[in-house]
């Protein structure tokens, strides 16, 4: 117990003698005993510190060596790929499990019975899972110490979806994995929750809007209430046996009202839920024009606008805590390194030799650019001992990201060569092929409108064969030429170069195959199935990698290429957004299966169904009208799938009536909590972080100067680096007198 408490308390700075002037405990001179055993610590501890500074990671953590080894062991490429790929495999199991998805098709009138595993072969991958986890939360909980752990909820909350889903994998093999309700599906996807620190920031944002979208969701329930009896009033059964189709088919009763009026709050369901009662009366169009207007218009929109404003600066917030987190790290592994024995003892102001760092970065796992950067800058100072601003601005490097330098052209003697090279090494060359690019576009289109109304007996494809082998012939052309202007190297560091070469590759071998199979183009060359893919097929394959090929153009069009930049950026941003959506996907779906599974059932195979196809004929808009049945909760890809569909709110109300009747009618209950969650939540979060990025970035990038002039490029993390504040020395020292396992005295 006291060796535990006594590796826990350990000093990251030991107490040895007074610093000079800043208070601090400082190493004495090199004859103490002990000092090489200490230099090894503090070399270990500052590698430790500089590589959570690289990958945004706290320092609070234990720092003695035995720690620190396990620190660098846990957080290592091949332990981080371990538990990701283990939290890929518990999440995929959902696709093999009873109920499998393992078949062609999800539609309960063909699919046929699907492949099942037995009992214990999922349950025994699971247990290899668990104790992968088991041993992850023991590692996390040892390295941040015992009094951190109970103070941390993510780790608690960690130890208890474990010890539940542990008793419910025993309940399960005592039951022969017979029963329907299996509590730990539901439980899986806190693993890859708890296991991304963007998703933790990102859910906990989402947490402190939630009081302002209350308070709007509470006016979108107060309108909907309020209309709903309005049309129950307005649109009310009159007289006995008279017709009244806008009854009979909205607003018959309150949920059907409620449901009717929710669903037009999306317009999934208009002009439909207006026409019986406008046909009677125009007036009636006003109702529905005002809770559109009012709901959809207004309220809808005002959520977002709430949520925008909300969410206004949470990326700079989390840039802004990322730098802080880097330059904490960085000055911790100055104050590590400045106990050294180098430092002399009567310093009045802190230093590191250039030495001891240039042993450090010879050990730190980083990137080599960023790594030969700092190190050509340390052999450039003048002096061999580095002030605490000098060494944080060696780790500046840290936040750039070097412009990628292309390979220089051959250089050839020949004039001939030479001006071949001006030729087809010129800007002009690539606009000529982007122009040839167009007309082979235009041309398969009109091949394709002209023979959009033909048999494929009746098809020629001649001229379409003709005309894909000359533009293939001259994107072969293009592309050697190319080569033969800038050379193979300098041609492949160019990512457009590299999509172009590739698909003029596999164009060539679709063409050379195609020819083997079914001989050059000839009047009368037609669709004959031959081999693995008819000529039509062949033909077909061509024409998309050549549409596809027409992307080349992005990168000429500026504005074009500014859209197409900013977005992919703001796909990398916003993983952890699309994460959050995958863990509530797979809850919804886990939960769909076992509230739904099986209830779907084709026409014919029940009497519990309410029949809306009295004399054979299926009422118009229903499930079985639409042959939505691959639409269903009988395996986890087809929930999926059903659940993507709802989302998107295009005749969600079908699902909402449908499952209704073939189980219960508080099925609608589900749906709505998922349309609310997905649709009206979760895209109007992404929505408006959508258009913060988006307008900051195209702002940025507008008024940037072209790449060419710069030297670097900001990475992701500091592309607000004009309106991010650099932390204090007052801030980075105190948050490290905070320290769990430091000892640093003023």
């Amino acid at each position: 117990m006291d060796a535990r408490v006594s590796a826990e308390a350990e000093p990251l700075l030991p107490p040895r003698g007074w610093r000079a002037g800043r208070g601090l405990w400082r190493a004495r001179s090199s004859g103490e005993d002990g000092t090489g055993a200490d230099n090894d610590l503090y070399i270990n501890q500052a590698i430790v510190f500089i590589e959570d500074a690289i990958q945004y990671r706290s320092i609070n953590h234990r720092v003695d060596s035995r720690s620190l080894w396990l620190y660098r062991w846990y957080y290592s490429r091949t332990c981080q790929w371990v538990l990701g790929l283990t939290i890929t495999i518990i999440l995929a199991l959902a696709f093999i499990e009873k109920p499998s998805s393992l078949t062609i098709t999800s539609d309960v009138r063909y699919r046929l019975p699907a492949w099942n595993p037995p009992c214990g072969l999922t349950e025994s991958i699971e247990l290899l899972c668990f104790l992968v986890f088991v041993v992850d939360v023991s590692v996390k909980s040892y390295l941040i110490g015992w009094e951190e752990f109970w103070k941390n909820k993510w780790l608690m909350a960690y130890i208890l979806t474990l010890i539940v889903s542990l008793t419910d994998w025993i309940v399960s093999l005592s039951f022969f994995c017979k029963e329907n309700v299996r509590i730990r599906r539901i439980l899986r996807p806190f693993f890859l929750l708890q296991n991304s620190s963007m998703m933790k920031k990102t859910l906990k944002s989402i947490n402190s809007t939630l009081p302002e979208m209350a308070s709007v969701l509470l006016l979108l329930a107060v309108h909907l209430s309020l209309f709903t009896m309005f049309a129950m009033l307005l649109f009310a059964r009159t007289k006995d046996g008279q017709p009244d189709k806008e009854w009979m088919g909205y607003f018959r009763n309150l949920p059907d009202s409620l449901t009717s009026l929710l669903v037009l709050l999306t317009t999934a369901n208009n002009p439909d839920v207006m026409v019986p009662a406008y046909s009677m009366n125009r007036a009636y169009s006003i109702f529905f024009i005002l809770f559109t207007v009012l709901g959809n218009l207004f309220l809808m929109n005002l959520l977002t606008a709430i949520i925008y404003n909300q969410f206004r600066g949470y990326l700079l917030k989390s840039v802004q805590s990322s730098l802080f987190r880097r330059r904490l790290g960085i000055r911790a592994a100055f104050e590590v390194l400045s106990s050294l024995k180098e430092t002399p003892a009567n310093a009045q102001q802190s230093y590191v030799s250039t030495g001891a760092l240039l042993q450090v970065l010879q050990k730190v796992e980083m990137d080599s650019r960023c790594k030969q950067a700092i190190m050509r800058s340390l052999k450039m100072c003048s002096s061999d001992q580095l002030s605490a601003a000098q060494f944080q601005k060696l780790f500046e490097e840290l936040d750039k990201d070097a412009i990628k330098q292309h390979p220089p052209s051959p250089e050839y003697q020949s004039d001939f060569m030479q001006k071949m090279q001006f030729a087809f090494g010129h800007p002009y060359f690539g606009y000529l092929g982007n122009v040839v690019a167009l007309a082979n576009i235009i041309s398969i289109c009109v091949v394709l409108v002209l023979d959009a109304d033909k048999q494929p007996s009746e098809r020629d494809d001649f001229f379409l064969g003709a005309i894909n082998c000359f533009f293939i012939l001259y994107y072969l052309l293009e592309m050697l030429l190319k080569i033969l202007a800038m050379g193979l190297k300098r041609y492949l560091s160019y990512p457009s170069n590299r999509f172009d070469g590739l698909l003029t590759v596999i164009l060539l071998i679709l063409e050379i195959a195609t020819f083997a199979v079914y001989g050059f183009p000839h009047h009368g060359w037609r669709p004959e199935f031959m081999g693995l893919l008819s000529l039509w097929d062949m033909v077909r394959l061509v024409n998309m990698l050549i549409v596809f090929r027409f992307l080349r153009i992005i990168p000429n069009m500026k504005f074009m290429s500014l859209v197409v930049t900013t977005l992919l950026d703001l796909v990398k941003n916003l993983r952890a957004f699309a994460g959050i959506l995958m863990v509530v996907f797979y809850a919804f779906a886990i939960t769909g299966i076992m509230l739904f599974e099986g209830a779907v059932v084709p026409l014919g195979n029940t009497s519990a169904v309410n029949t809306t196809y009295g004399n054979g004929t299926l009422q118009c808009g229903t499930y079985e009208q639409l042959e939505y049945w691959p639409n269903n909760f009988d395996d986890f890809a087809a929930a999926v799938v059903t659940l993507w569909d709802v989302m998107v709110v295009n005749n969600w109300q079908v699902f909402l009536e449908a499952f209704s009747r073939y189980s219960s009618p508080w099925a609608k209950i589900y749906f709505v909590a998922w349309w609310l969650i997905s649709s009206v939540i979760w895209v109007n979060l992404f929505v408006a972080l959508l258009l913060e990025n988006f307008i900051h970035k195209w702002d940025r990038r507008c008024h940037r100067e072209s790449l060419s002039d710069i030297e670097y490029q900001r990475t992701v993390e500091l592309m607000f680096r004009d309106v991010l504040e650099e932390p204090t020395e007052e801030e980075l020292m105190e948050k490290l007198h905070q320290h769990p396992h430091l000892q640093l005295c003023r």
